[in-house]
């Protein structure tokens, strides 16, 4: 597969969509989390594995299938980040690198959650922490 290199225009262009998935992503991952611990508290409080005393209904069986088909749809929504060509570095707050290249140079153009837009980027092994800005296009 070859990788995607964006601009800085190509990668303020696409985070109006990427800011949208990302909603949906954080909105899917909070509802799963929400009932991955409602469903471990109701383990504990059981304390029973599988089916209850009277073994004929297994009483998380529905909340497990639940689980699994929510799991399913935010690797569904995490795959479509790669698909794009764009790195998600984190779910909340939201953190997007987009490969590009500067000077010759392989970098990652960076967009934080509650940036208008992609405004800085980093070397691949710096991190956010290496953020520096990016040279205004034209110049």
């Amino acid at each position: 597969m070859v990788k995607k290199l964006f601009t800085l225009e190509e990668a303020n262009a696409l985070l109006p969509r990427l800011k949208e998935d990302l909603r949906q992503l954080q909105d899917a991952s909070g509802k799963f989390e929400t009932l991955l611990l409602e469903y471990q508290k109701m383990k504990a409080i059981h304390k029973q594995a599988f089916q209850s005393p009277d073994g004929k209904h297994d009483p998380f069986f529905e909340t497990e299938s639940r689980l699994e088909f929510m799991k399913m749809e935010t690797d569904l929504l995490i795959e479509n980040f790669k698909r794009k060509g764009v790195l998600l570095k984190m779910v909340s707050p939201g953190l997007i690198d987009f490969p590009a290249e500067l000077d010759g140079e392989e970098v990652l153009i960076c967009w934080k959650e509650g940036e208008e837009r992609a405004t800085h980027y980093h070397g691949w092994n710096d991190g956010f922490a290496g953020r520096k800005p990016y040279p205004e296009e034209g110049n």
